[in-house]
């Protein structure tokens, strides 16, 4: 008779749900299988829910030194001085000193790491909070010392954070922690060690030009990222600069196309250096000759031109780096979700190889393999605006790279305000 009334009652409650789905055809679905009972539940939305205006949410301080370049004065080689001592990585929050209790002889086998804590703790009458287990499973045999000295020991050996709370005797673990790395007062160096982070990704940053710090939630394989990073600093590292323009292409040729073989007539035999093909595109290496200014008078005689986003970004040496359009751009454009990752080295007789991959919210467009000179440009042509959704398929964005060095010099001194 129970069973019975159980499936009635649950017959019922199925057919609500379906009834209020089909009045709900727009909202979004929760779907959840528990104990062998499969159901949908919708979830209206609300048209009325106030949000933050979008004006407020593409307000960034990085625009005026990330979004600006100055064409006419590029200086290839440029020199900075930076005091190390002023690098500091240091974890944010409080946490307070442990009860002195001696653990003598704690032993465990294949636990995950919050199960030996909790064992360990609840003798101490201390609370213990996992933010995100299950965490990594551990074995311990014979750990003597200070209880913040046991905790600190399966904490590392779990690759977890943990911080205690005094006044409510709460011991909290997690996977990452908020941390706020300070820097030489620099802003090339700065921006570096943000692309850095944006290249690794790591998108949720708060920077404070103020005090030059970058704060960020980090495990523990990008804190010792990080801290690899700091100690590269020390051996007075070398930083490529890459000054980048995007544009749009619509061409007014009869045969629907740019006439990229025109370089070669607008242009002394030499200016082009080398042609590679990529997946989709090609991008040719050129000599300075084929400037931003130039580039913009031949590429008017093909088309209509639409500027999309011109700014910089700085990659630390064998390192990776991002650089987002859309901070530089119409965030409504089609091409703000477009990303350039590059990796480069200097190599002997100052060339550059760099490894630059064209990215979108889609997944990658296309990479290439540069080997270049100080003093010559990137030109990645042929990229189609469909793969952004445009409906025009005879539309092109075109992205010009202008690749620099910085050598940094360890001093006393700090480098003033310009980049």
């Amino acid at each position: 008779m129970k069973l019975c009334k159980l499936t009635y009652l649950m017959l019922t409650f199925l057919f609500s749900l379906s009834a209020c789905q089909q009045h709900e055809e727009n909202a979004p679905i929760i779907n959840f299988k528990k104990s062998g009972i499969e159901a949908k539940i919708s979830m209206p939305q609300d048209a009325n829910i106030i949000k933050t205006p979008k004006g407020a949410q593409v307000f960034d301080l990085e625009t005026p030194l990330r979004c600006s370049v100055n064409w006419q004065t590029q200086q290839m080689i440029t020199s900075i001085p930076y005091n190390i001592k002023a690098f500091n990585l240091v974890q944010n929050g409080s946490n307070d000193l442990m009860p002195r209790f001696e653990v003598t002889g704690f032993s465990f086998e294949t636990m995950p790491a919050e199960k030996a804590l909790l064992k360990l703790t609840k003798e101490a009458g201390i609370k213990l909070i996992a933010k995100d287990p299950p965490y990594a499973s551990i074995s311990a045999e014979n750990l003597r010392g200070e209880l913040s000295e046991v905790v600190k020991m399966i904490a590392d050996a779990a690759e977890i954070y943990y911080s205690y709370d005094a006044h409510n005797k709460t011991l909290r673990i997690s996977r990452k922690a908020n941390f706020s790395l300070y820097v030489p007062k620099s802003r090339p160096i700065l921006l570096a060690l943000l692309d850095v982070l944006r290249g690794s990704g790591i998108t949720d940053i708060t920077s404070d030009w103020d005090d030059y710090s970058i704060t960020f939630d980090a495990d523990f394989e990008l804190k010792n990222k990080i801290l690899t990073l700091i100690g590269y600093f020390e051996e007075n590292p070398l930083l490529i600069a890459f000054d980048v323009y995007v544009v749009k292409v619509y061409p007014t040729n009869p045969q629907k196309d740019i006439q990229w073989q025109s370089l070669l007539n607008t242009f002394d035999y030499g200016t082009i250096k080398s042609a590679k093909t990529g997946v989709i595109g090609r991008v040719l290496t050129t000599s300075n000759d084929l400037n931003i200014d130039a580039l913009n008078i031949f590429l008017s005689m093909q088309g209509k031109v639409v500027p999309v986003a011109q700014g910089k970004f700085v990659v630390p040496n064998l390192w990776y780096a991002r650089f987002d359009v859309g901070k530089c751009g119409q965030r409504q454009d089609i091409d703000a979700n477009l990303s350039i990752l590059a990796k480069a080295s200097i190599e002997q007789n100052n060339k550059i190889f760099s490894n630059i991959t064209l990215d979108s919210t889609e997944g990658e467009v296309t990479q290439f393999s540069i080997r270049s000179q100080i003093g010559e440009n990137f030109l990645i042509i042929g990229i189609p605006n469909e793969i952004f959704g445009s409906k025009d398929k005879d539309s092109q964005t075109i992205v010009f790279m202008v690749p620099r060095i910085i050598r940094t010099m360890k001093t006393n001194q700090h480098l003033q305000n310009k980049i």
